[in-house]
């Protein structure tokens, strides 16, 4: 098993705490900038929170919603 394949598994079995991760390091940098630029850390945050989701899903899985 190589090292993408282990993250992937990762990412599946640990869906919640990828996601609160990204959550607290936007909050961290929203709190840097004084809420500046909240609406694209927001759009930053959504997107890294899709990827990840993608990324942890199992092969084969329908990711069609």
């Amino acid at each position: 098993m190589g090292f993408m394949d282990k993250a992937k598994d990762m990412a599946g079995q640990h869906d919640e705490k990828v996601d609160q991760g990204v959550e607290k390091g936007g909050d961290f940098v929203d709190d840097k900038t004084g809420g500046q630029h909240s609406e694209q850390v927001d759009k930053a945050q959504n997107f890294a929170n899709d990827r990840a989701d993608q990324f942890g899903s199992v092969e084969g899985e329908d990711d069609q919603a």
